[in-house]
């Protein structure tokens, strides 16, 4: 009688531990889903960008600086997303992303306010379709790292409380980061992208 309550004991530890396993599992490939509709969208806002300064290029051939710049913070945003969207969660890559998306940021909007002085560009109608696609785009993203910041909250509880802890420990589950914007309060505005 006595083994049968051990035993009964013994399966009723494993069965939990293989359910907070499995729990964990799924937390943790619902935040790397979430990452990936983040990752859609920043993929979609990159491939905007070049249409928006070979557009703008036309009009402002004096602000050949300021187009690089755009161009070449679009290139450092792509290679951290890359770096992110490769794991997840972790800090280095998440950091470095919310650093490359900072800069292209103010690259775009050093772009928007020198396109204030082209009325010309401001009344093209690629342009205002590009901003336009544009202004979606960052809407879905924000949406998108609210989710994905759920997610990894979700996560990251389960790997803090007891008793799953133990079973986070045991088997080398990490908290994830979240993806937080780092700007001022002036730089936490939306891009203005209106023409």
């Amino acid at each position: 009688m006595g083994w049968i309550i051990l035993l009964a004991l013994i399966a009723l530890v494993v069965f939990w531990a293989i359910g907070a396993y499995n729990r964990l599992i799924g937390l943790r490939n619902q935040f790397k889903n979430a990452f990936a509709q983040i990752d859609v969208q920043l993929k979609r806002r990159y491939d905007l960008i070049p249409n928006l300064v070979e557009t703008a290029k036309a009009y402002m051939k004096h602000e050949r600086e300021t187009l690089e710049a755009v161009i070449q913070a679009r290139n450092g945003a792509v290679n951290a997303n890359a770096s992110a969207a490769a794991d997840p969660g972790e800090p280095a890559a998440m950091q470095g992303l919310v650093a490359a998306e900072g800069a292209l940021r103010g690259a775009l909007g050093r772009l928007f306010a020198l396109a204030e002085a082209y009325p010309d560009l401001k009344a093209n109608q690629n342009m205002m379709q590009l901003t336009e696609e544009l202004t979606g785009t960052e809407n879905k993203i924000s949406f998108a790292r609210q989710a994905f910041n759920d997610s990894v909250m979700g996560y990251n509880t389960a790997v803090e409380q007891f008793p799953s802890n133990v079973i986070a420990g045991a088997f080398a589950f990490k908290q994830a980061e979240l993806l937080q914007a780092t700007e001022s309060a002036d730089e936490k505005k939306p891009v203005r992208v209106q023409f």
